[in-house]
């Protein structure tokens, strides 16, 4: 369903018969939006019930000269209430659409500041663990994943395609290189499906670290080149913490990532790069005009920045776009800091409100000695 949302002027229907029961699912797009996507919300046509979760074909359409042409892509399985998704499960984002495939977990620590009472499905920290954060936090797990290439564009002015970037390994202390295709996605956001291709994903890293095998599943398995990578990799692609925060009810996620120490000027600068999602869980159509940061440096500076927008855009967040997610970065002549602050937001009436960033702690405590390794094998 989601797959097919990538596409301008779609209308998709999914239907799946249960016990003369009929499920069936409704994507409109319009192109002048771009698209649109939600989970599947199945409802029995006969008593008006919610059905259960069945497998369901879902379709995509590709724009040719003639039309639009609706083009089979796999079958829905059943969404993982518990435990996790493995190597090699096709998915697809259920906030941006996009068509992709998981490399490995991450189990992250989820700071979650509009949840109070225990979450029934995570585990809560030790006693002590974190004294400096103002919750606790619960274990939650991420996963790594390439996106399809060819749906990148569809979701470009909504979520960046080059997120997961680097320090490149030489002495030009500034100079970062990105993996087009990486990301990081949390498990409610995967829509498991299966797909009778070999190659179902199009990305120059899909057969580099994934074979088909059609014996497993899924029926892909990882390769070597995808053990050696992580394992090398491990230090700056690990996911370790997730603050997360809403303020009338836009709700702002923050990840940050330990990137490396690089020596400028006779001193040692530390980078950290963070990726932050904006969602909407309201109905009203809200803007974001400004930013307004504060970044604390262990060595006891306090900066304060202030700019129009985030990475030149000022997205609009409405119901039927809900979410925006980017990244950015941030250095420090100190090993340790932290980042707080907040969006500046305003409505359609032209009234504005603040929406805060949860405060998240910039922490270095990774072995500085290897370099990231990037793409080599």
């Amino acid at each position: 369903m989601a797959a097919c949302a990538l596409r301008r002027g779609l209308l998709s229907t999914v239907s799946k018969y249960n016990n003369k029961h009929t499920h069936r699912i409704l994507s409109v797009v319009d192109s002048s939006v771009g698209f649109e996507v939600n989970r599947p919300r199945l409802q029995c046509r006969a008593c008006g019930l919610p059905g259960a979760v069945q497998p369901r074909r879902f379709m995509s359409s590709r724009n040719r000269p003639e039309g639009k042409i609706l083009e089979t892509v796999g079958v829905f399985e059943a969404v993982k209430q518990h435990g996790k998704y493995e190597t090699g499960q096709l998915f697809l984002h259920s906030v941006f659409g996009y068509r992709g495939i998981v490399l490995f977990p991450w189990h992250a620590r989820l700071y979650d500041r509009d949840i109070t009472p225990p979450m029934s499905d995570s585990k809560p920290e030790p006693p002590g663990a974190h004294g400096s954060k103002e919750v606790k936090g619960k274990t939650h797990t991420y996963y790594q994943v390439l996106i399809d290439t060819r749906d990148c564009p569809h979701i470009s002015q909504r979520s960046q395609t080059e997120a997961v970037t680097f320090l490149a390994n030489h002495d030009d202390s500034r100079a970062l290189y990105a993996i087009p295709g990486l990301d990081y996605v949390s498990h409610e956001d995967i829509l498991p499906y299966n797909s009778t291709e070999q190659a179902p994903i199009q990305h120059e890293l899909f057969e580099r670290f994934l074979t088909h095998n059609p014996a497993k599943s899924p029926p892909f398995t990882a390769r070597d080149t995808l053990k050696a990578w992580q394992e090398k990799n491990h230090p700056w692609l690990e996911l370790s913490d997730v603050h997360r925060e809403t303020t009338e009810n836009i709700r702002v996620t923050v990840i940050p990532f330990y990137m490396g120490m690089r020596e400028a000027q006779n001193s040692h600068v530390y980078w950290w790069r963070y990726c932050i999602r904006l969602e909407n869980m309201g109905n009203e159509v809200v803007q974001l005009r400004e930013r307004h940061w504060r970044i604390f440096s262990l060595s006891g500076t306090l900066e304060t920045v202030r700019g129009r927008g985030v990475v030149g855009r000022e997205p609009v967040l409405s119901k039927e776009q809900p979410a925006f997610q980017y990244s950015s970065h941030v250095s420090l002549q100190a090993p340790s800091g932290h980042m707080w602050g907040t969006f500046r937001i305003e409505r359609t009436d032209g009234t504005h409100f603040d929406v805060r960033i949860p405060p998240f702690s910039l922490e270095s405590n990774k072995d500085d000695k290897a370099p990231p390794a990037g793409y080599t094998f």
